[in-house]
Formats: structure tokens, sequence, C-alpha cells
């Protein structure tokens, strides 16, 4: 690979990021994934250095409040690539919002339209994905857990090889209440 590739996600550390993390094993068993999570930034190079990209991202991520949103139904890009997502249903504009803001100064070509989304699985072929999409239905259908997932912190990661990603930095959305001194 010529060209590192970063992203930043919300990690999903609930019951739906062990459902879908436990569904992924069992759908994909021999592709290494990201941990469950919400796409804020799709896989891109840098403009510039790694670190001007964190003090960017430090710096509008102070100033965005916290936020949860909510999930919907299983979905699938099919045609136009073989994945399996959980569509953001409630508060997906927040997100839009967020990618909006940071894919300003963060530039880089992103392959399809932004559509808040976690993904369950990308597959090789349509049709294996049609077959994940089924099993993934059925199974959401009998999740009973929260939907609604809080997205409060992001992560900066980057690409180390083909579908392995490594954290480079976490940044918290809102700022950090200081501590009053005593008097």
């Amino acid at each position: 690979m010529s060209t590192a590739r970063y992203a930043l996600v919300a990690y999903v550390r609930d019951a739906v990021g062990e459902f879908v993390n436990d569904l992924r094993r069992e759908l994909h068993p021999n592709l290494p994934h990201l941990a469950a999570h919400l796409t804020i930034l799709p896989p891109r190079p840098l403009p510039g250095s790694e670190l001007s990209a964190r003090e960017f991202l430090e710096d509008v991520c102070s100033r965005v409040e916290p936020f949860t949103v909510q999930l919907g139904e299983v979905e699938t890009f099919c045609p136009q690539t073989p994945t399996v997502f959980i569509r953001v249903e409630r508060d997906a504009r927040r997100m839009c919002e967020l990618h909006d803001r940071l894919k300003k100064t963060l530039a880089g070509e992103e392959e399809w339209p932004y559509m808040p989304h976690l993904t369950i699985v990308k597959l090789t072929t349509h049709e294996d994905a049609q077959n994940a999409y089924e099993v993934a239905r059925e199974r959401w259908k009998r999740f009973s857990g929260s939907r609604t997932i809080p997205v409060d912190e992001l992560t900066f990661v980057r690409e180390t090889e083909d579908n392995c990603w490594e954290d480079l930095a976490e940044v918290p959305l809102g700022r950090s209440l200081v501590s009053p001194q005593s008097y």
C-alpha cells in the first residue's frame, strides 16, 4: 500500500456492539475488522500530516456536544457494494453535520455518498451479502437491547494493511470542564 488511509469512527461498546461483533465473526470469520463502529469520516488519505489532522479533529470536536443516535433496520448497499449494515434512523443529521464539518479540511475522495450507518459485514459477493442480510435482519428483529447509541468520543484510526486498522487517538466531543480550584 503506497498511501496510508485514515478514518474517524465512534466505537460501539455496548450490547449493540457485541451483537454486531459476534454476528460479523459468524458471517465472515476470516476477515479482520475494526470493532463495531459508526463511521464519521470514511477512509481517505490525509492532505497533510497526522499531527495536523489530530489537532484539527480535536479543535472541531471540542466544539461539538455529545449526542445519541437511534438505530433502525438492517439494510444492504447492494448492488453498489456487498455490504450489510444497520441504518442510523434518528439523529443521523447530527452525524452528517459532523461529517460535513470535518471533511472540509480533511478532504479526500469518498467512494460513496455519506450515509450514517453501523456496518455489520462487507463481503466479497452480492450473493453472500444477500444471505448475510437475511440472517442479520432476522437476528436484529430478535435483539432486545437498547438501539440508542451514545456518540461522545471518536477515534482517529489508520489502516496498517488491507482491512486492518490501528487506533491513533481518542477525540472526545465537547470541552472537558476544568475542576474548580479549592479555596
